[in-house]
């Protein structure tokens, strides 16, 4: 018997890609929308939704209206957005878990979640996966590092000027590719309720990188030069804000380039290796599946 899978956070990157890697694996999609009609605001993005999963409205900031999406839900795959309200969100989505009688929890974490994590990001998600850690279901936590896709961010000026600015000076991270990720989530929940119970896996891509690196990886992929240009902390959430991203993120953004300039993203781990058998994506793999995103119309 096919169990029914409850994606939450079902319009973003990382669980739309999760959704892509269970499609047509046998298993029940269903997916948690803040607005049915327009997916969350975003009607292109609900479309591609609505193709592999049933749409269930409902919001994490409101407990009441979640009951009918968790009725019949065997597993949770809980991704909750960054905000001070995260782990209130997180433990609505568990408490109407526990309520249905779902019987396992997958849930998309950050790095370095700790209580003395150096980001608010970090702390807030220790809260609620210690929440899962006792929440009485099976579960398993997914601890990510600093997502490629993230990259997508800067591909208006990489395209306009060759060049991109971020506040991480010559940190070295061991960034991954969300298609790995969601490969991760995908493998887990396809292994059945038992096999990860009670894990928790960090996720890095192959090597640690620096953006002078990445630069010269997009520059390869694109034919062209590309420039990455360090800025300070000021200038970074200047531009931050000016492109409408509140505070809130802002602070949190700039806490975790603090903690990767001091080194602390300096790492990765075998752990995608071991659970999908072979070695995590490469920034050189990335940069060419997106090469069309940094490209300025007309060019090439």
């Amino acid at each position: 018997m096919s169990r029914t899978v409850l994606i939450t956070g079902a319009t973003g990157t990382v669980s739309t890609a999760l959704m892509n890697a269970l499609r047509g694996a046998e298993v029940n999609l269903r997916a948690l929308v803040r607005d049915e009609s327009a997916a969350g605001g975003s009607r292109e993005r609900g479309a591609e939704v609505a193709e592999v999963a049933e749409v269930f409205a409902g919001d994490l900031d409101d407990a009441r209206s979640l009951p009918p999406a968790f009725e019949g839900v065997q597993d949770l795959w809980l991704l909750t957005p960054n905000g001070p309200r995260a782990p209130e969100n997180a433990m609505n989505a568990v408490w109407a878990a526990r309520q249905a009688g779902v019987e396992r929890v997958v849930r998309l974490s950050v790095v370095g979640a700790a209580h003395d994590a150096p980001n608010r990001s970090g702390r807030l998600h220790a809260l609620s996966d210690r929440e899962i850690e006792r929440c009485g279901m099976r579960w398993t936590i997914l601890r990510p590092h600093w997502f490629m896709q993230n990259l997508l961010n800067e591909a208006g000026d990489i395209a306009a000027t060759g060049t991109f600015s971020l506040n991480m000076a010559s940190a070295r991270i061991g960034m991954i590719d969300v298609r790995d990720i969601a490969e991760c989530a995908a493998r887990v929940l396809l292994d059945g309720p038992d096999r990860h119970h009670g894990e928790t896996y960090t996720l890095t891509g192959p090597r640690s990188l620096t953006f002078d690196e990445v630069a010269g990886e997009l520059g390869l992929a694109l034919g062209r030069p590309v420039t990455y240009l360090p800025v300070g902390d000021d200038a970074r959430r200047k531009t931050l804000l000016g492109h409408g991203v509140p505070e809130w993120i802002a602070d949190m953004l700039e806490e975790y380039a603090r903690a990767y300039v001091s080194g602390w993203g300096d790492f990765t781990t075998d752990t995608l290796a071991g659970l999908l058998g072979r070695p995590p994506r490469d920034i050189a793999g990335f940069a060419r599946d997106h090469a069309p995103a940094f490209t300025a119309a007309g060019d090439g």
